[in-house]
C-alpha cells in the first residue's frame, strides 16, 4: 500500500511541477558552471547504496573540497543554491528516486556511508525501511544549516549536536509507521514550507 501510494503520488507530482523543475534547471545553469543535478551516494533500504538526486546548490566538485555536512554559511553554496536550500526546492528531484523505488515520500533521511558505518545495532533498524524525502527529523531540523553556521568541523558537530535527536526521531517513525502517519507528516511538511515562504 505504501509503495503504491508513493509511486502514484510522486508520478503525479512530477507531472504537475514539471514547469517548475524546468525553470529551476535554467536558473542553476545561468548561475554557475556545472551540472543541474547533484547525484550523491547514499545508503538505502537494507544497506543498499543508491544515487540520490538533488538540484545542485554548490559549486562544481564541492564534495572534493569539503565535508558532507553543510553549514548555512558554507562558501561552496551558490547564489541560487541559497534560495533552493532555504525553501527545500533542491529536494524536489528526489521524486525521481521515489518513482524508482529507491526512496519513499516519508521515511528517515538517507545518510552517507561513513555515517551509517557508525550506527549502533539499534540504529540500524532505520535501514529496514526506505529512506524518505521528509520525516519527523526533517520537520524539527529544517534549519540544520543554520545550526551548523560558523562550524569549523561541521561533520563532527553534526554527529554530536544533531545526529542523536534525528536518530531518535527516525527510530520513532520506524516503530509507528503507517499510511495515516505518512499523510500527516507530508501535510505538516507542505505547511512548514508554505509558512516559511510567507514569512520571508
Amino acid at each position: 500500500m505504501k509503495r503504491a501510494f508513493d509511486f502514484i503520488s510522486s508520478s503525479i507530482g512530477l507531472v504537475i511541477i514539471a514547469p517548475v523543475l524546468a525553470l529551476l534547471s535554467a536558473l542553476i545553469k545561468l548561475d554557475s558552471r556545472g551540472p543541474v543535478f547533484y547525484h550523491g551516494t547514499r545508503v538505502g533500504l537494507h544497506g543498499k547504496p543508491f544515487q540520490m538526486m538533488k538540484f545542485r546548490t554548490m559549486v562544481q566538485n564541492a564534495d572534493q573540497i569539503g565535508g558532507s555536512s553543510t553549514p548555512e554559511d558554507d562558501p561552496r553554496i551558490t547564489r541560487i543554491g541559497k534560495v533552493l536550500r532555504k525553501y527545500k526546492l533542491d529536494e524536489l528531484p528526489q521524486l525521481f528516486n521515489v518513482v524508482r523505488g529507491e526512496m519513499s515520500l516519508v521515511g528517515p533521511r538517507p545518510q552517507v556511508a561513513w555515517a551509517v558505518d557508525l550506527y549502533s545495532e539499534e540504529e540500524k533498524a532505520v535501514l529496514n525501511v526506505r529512506p524518505g524525502m521528509t520525516d519527523y527529523a526533517s520537520l524539527k531540523f529544517r534549519d540544520e544549516g543554520e545550526l551548523l553556521r560558523g562550524s569549523t568541523q561541521p561533520d563532527k558537530d553534526y554527529l554530536e549536536k544533531i545526529h542523536p535527536e534525528k536518530m531518535r526521531l527516525s527510530l520513532e517513525y520506524v516503530r509507528k509507521q503507517s499510511l495515516f502517519l505518512d499523510c500527516s507528516i507530508l501535510a505538516r511538511t507542505v505547511l512548514a514550507v508554505a509558512l516559511a515562504s510567507r514569512s520571508k
